[in-house]
C-alpha cells in the first residue's frame, strides 16, 4: 500500500487532501506543527471510514524535525511515495511601499527552506525505489498579481521554479513533481487574512463567480499522486475556475 505525506494537513486544505487520498488507499501522514488535537481529529476520521493514518508533529523549517518524521514513516510503513508539500509559512499582506525586506526576505526563506528540506528528504528513498510523486501546494498569486499579497506571490514564484528544476532531474527516476496552484479557497488558512468584501470581490472575478472548494483542491491532488500522472511532471496545474486562462 502506498505512504503519501502530506505537510501541514491537520486542517483546512491539508485535512481535506489527507482523507481524500486515504479513499483512494494510500497510508496516510497527517503532518502538523502545534495543532497536535485536530491533527489526531483528522487521524480518526480517516481510521473511522477504514483508512490508515498517523499524526506526526514536525517543523518543516527545522532539518532535525524533518529529518525524524521522515525515518519514523521509514520505520512504520516502509517508505514514502507521495509527498504533498502543503504547509503554509507565516507571510505578511502589505504592499510594497509599506513592505521590508525582513517580510520578503523571512517569507522566501521559509518557503523554500521548508519546500527543499521536505523533499531532501524524501527523495534518495523514491530514487532506490524507481518511483515517486512529488506534489507542491502553490497559488495562482505566483503568476497572477493581487494588491496586499507580494510576500506570498514573490515566495510562491520562488518555489514554483524550484519544483521545475527537481522535476527535469529527477524524471530519470520515475518520479515526478508538479505544481497545484488554487486560487483562493474556501475555509483555507489565508482566508482568515481577507475581509469578507475582498472575498466577495475575487471570487467575483473569477469566471465561475465562487471560490475554489478544498475537494477541487484535493482532486487534482489525488490525480497526480497517481498512476495515471505518471508522464506528467515539471507542470502548474491552476484550480481557478477559469480565472487566468492562458
Amino acid at each position: 500500500m502506498a505512504v503519501a505525506l502530506i505537510t501541514g494537513a491537520s486542517r483546512g486544505i491539508g485535512a481535506v487532501i489527507a482523507s481524500t487520498l486515504a479513499e483512494h488507499g494510500y497510508r496516510v501522514v497527517v503532518n502538523h506543527r502545534n495543532s497536535a488535537p485536530q491533527a489526531e481529529d483528522v487521524v480518526r476520521s480517516i481510521t473511522a471510514a477504514g483508512g490508515e493514518a498517523v499524526a506526526i508533529k514536525a517543523d518543516v523549517t527545522a532539518p532535525e524535525d524533518v529529518a525524524a518524521m521522515v525515518e519514523e514513516v521509514n520505520q512504520r510503513w516502509g517508505g514514502i511515495d507521495v509527498l504533498v508539500h502543503n504547509a503554509l509559512t507565516p507571510y505578511a499582506v502589505t504592499s510594497f511601499a509599506r513592505l521590508s525586506w525582513e517580510q520578503l526576505g523571512g517569507k522566501l526563506d521559509s518557503e523554500l527552506h521548508a519546500a527543499f528540506l521536505t523533499t531532501k528528504a524524501v527523495v534518495p528513498g523514491m530514487i532506490a525505489r524507481g518511483r515517486g510523486r512529488l506534489i507542491y501546494l502553490s497559488a495562482l498569486l505566483s503568476r497572477r498579481p493581487r494588491d496586499g499579497m507580494i510576500t506570498l506571490g514573490t515566495a510562491k514564484a520562488a518555489m514554483d521554479q524550484f519544483v521545475r528544476y527537481v522535476a527535469l532531474e529527477l524524471a530519470q527516476h520515475g518520479i515526478t513533481a508538479n505544481i497545484v496552484a488554487p486560487t483562493t479557497v474556501e475555509g483555507a488558512t489565508s482566508t482568515e487574512l481577507v475581509s469578507p468584501e475582498r472575498l466577495r470581490a475575487i471570487a467575483a472575478a473569477i469566471p465561475m463567480q465562487r471560490l475554489a472548494r478544498p475537494n477541487e483542491v484535493a482532486n487534482t491532488v489525488a490525480f497526480l499522486a497517481s498512476d495515471g500522472s505518471g508522464f506528467t511532471t515539471g507542470h502548474y496545474l491552476p484550480v481557478s475556475g477559469g480565472m487566468g486562462i492562458e
